[in-house]
């Protein structure tokens, strides 16, 4: 049996050994070129330089190695046409049968804040994508791998016979997601670095690859399908999942709505956020991680069932016991403790995950309309109590700040019109998605009840009117921070004087659809 032709170039060696050893036991030839050839040869396996087959250098310190006709003859030529198989021999030019390559780590080596640009440059990839397109066009004829998850399944049905065209196909879709995404990383970053349009959103490429279809969307009857937008695992498609049915599409959104809170408090003491519908019904800040939740959890014990809990610190035997107390769907954390794995697994039913970063989130984000789609970057504002203002005469004192402190940062992640009452780092009453900023802060009174007596409140929006101020002094209600900027914003201010409450001005909003 005549030999085939595989081309290996790959940056992520993972299942490269195997794979080789594999494809030489079933009669291929390899050609390879720069560190892969390296890796191979140094296992003992037998490999052919990409310059010893081309007959061409590696030159411009590796900037050039597979660009030849040797190589995209190979891989492009229609098997099927005379006229290629007469060119493939006029030039000596063997067919290439499987292409493996994955490419340089452009994403890896940006993601870290002192890469150069100079040092990012030379970690986009030109000869790698040119040859997993040109093997994805031609994937009639040849096969394409364009990232290790996928040597099992090529090696599997080799195995039991030839690579089927709609296995090719699909392969060849994955390949041109991969370059696609990989191009679209590259642009935005070099906008990014770019003066004249680095404060301005680019021409904007949606390109997402991993396609993982979901039981469900919100509904039954809706399709849904989780994708990755990152080539290397981050986000949530890095989190370990230790025990749990499959995560659903509610349960992410409201897993990312719980992780986009907790990361107002990664850097504080132990801090608990309960979510549930994508708005927080109970966050607090203790000195114990299970005094966290337990504060959070008292906050509003009826919403909180069936809820999603996200942790800034590892979960230990204490906070495990107290997560068994109640019907939750998902627990994510930065970590856990082997006793409270075990304890926990007394919930099967329970989605605990584990995301050693929590920080980890988009920079923009994208809702769909009809024909369109909108991008913003991200409210990821720092909170800066320095640029805040204080206009009544009662001047907060320094526990009254961080108590307004934190109520600001837990109102920015509540559906306006956002109201959110708090004491001693505890939210007691949060109003969310209200049509009008006296219903939720009636809605968040009610729900603190006289808890509301010396507490704090935060609202996402200015005060139209000064009847948000008047309801609050009556409920008690000793502080106030909100954004300012109404033409009536005199009379809330003067209602707050009269009344003896504080009132900060934040001058920015945070308004959440």
């Amino acid at each position: 049996m005549a030999k085939k032709i595989a081309l290996l170039s790959v940056s992520d060696k993972t299942g490269l050994i195997e794979l080789a050893k594999f494809l030489l036991d079933h009669q291929f030839e390899i050609v390879s070129s720069g560190g892969t050839a390296q890796a191979i040869a140094s296992a003992g396996l037998p490999v052919i330089k990409v310059s010893d087959y081309t007959g061409a250098p590696e030159i411009l310190g590796g900037r050039v190695k597979t660009l030849h006709p040797k190589v995209h003859g190979g891989i492009l030529a229609r098997l099927n046409l005379e006229s290629d198989r007469q060119d493939l021999e006029a030039n000596q030019i063997p067919a290439i049968s499987l292409v493996v390559v994955n490419l340089y780590p452009f994403e890896q080596t940006i993601s870290n804040p002192n890469t150069s640009i100079h040092e990012a440059i030379e970690q986009i990839d030109v000869g790698g994508p040119t040859m997993i397109r040109a093997a994805a066009k031609n994937h009639e004829y040849v096969t394409v791998l364009s990232a290790p998850s996928q040597y099992s399944i090529f090696m599997e049905n080799l195995q039991i016979g030839e690579i089927s065209i709609g296995l090719k196909r699909s392969l060849a879709v994955a390949a041109f997601q991969h370059t696609a995404h990989y191009d679209a990383l590259i642009a935005k970053y070099l906008g990014e670095h770019t003066e004249a349009l680095a404060h301005k959103l680019p021409d904007y490429n949606l390109s997402a690859i991993n396609p993982k279809p979901m039981r469900y969307g919100e509904n039954p009857h809706q399709v849904a399908t989780w994708y990755q937008t990152g080539i290397n695992a981050s986000g949530w498609s890095e989190a370990k999942q230790v025990q749990g049915k499959e995560l659903s599409y509610n349960n992410l959104l409201d897993l990312e709505a719980a992780r986009q809170i907790i990361t107002e408090f990664i850097q504080d003491q132990p801090c608990a956020v309960i979510v549930k519908h994508n708005n927080p019904c109970g966050i607090a800040i203790a000195p114990k991680l299970v005094e966290a939740y337990e504060y959070a959890f008292a906050a509003d014990q009826i919403s909180a069932f069936g809820g999603v809990v996200a942790l800034n610190r590892p979960i230990d035997l204490a906070t495990a016991e107290a997560l068994t107390e109640t019907f939750l769907e998902c627990v994510v954390a930065p970590d856990c403790e082997p006793e409270a794995i075990s304890l926990l697994a007394a919930k099967p039913n329970l989605r605990l995950l584990l995301l050693s970063d929590l920080n980890k989130g988009s920079k923009e984000t994208i809702k769909s309309i009809a024909g369109g789609i909108l991008v913003q970057k991200s409210d990821d504002l720092p909170v800066d109590p320095d640029a805040w203002q204080v206009v009544t005469k009662i001047q907060p004192s320094p526990a009254q700040l961080q108590e307004l402190i934190f109520a600001w940062k837990v109102c920015r992640h509540v559906k306006s019109n956002a109201i959110v009452i708090t004491s001693d780092r505890t939210t007691l009453g949060i109003g969310a998605g209200q049509m009008n900023r006296v219903g939720s802060a009636q809605i968040a009174i009610a729900q603190a009840g006289e808890k509301t007596k010396g507490a704090v409140l935060a609202s996402d929006g200015f005060f139209p009117f000064d009847d948000t101020v008047r309801t609050a002094a009556a409920a008690g209600i000793v502080a106030i921070v909100q954004p300012g900027g109404s033409i009536k914003d005199k009379d809330s201010i003067a209602a707050a004087d009269e009344l003896g409450l504080v009132m900060v001005l934040t001058g920015t909003r945070h308004f959440l659809h």
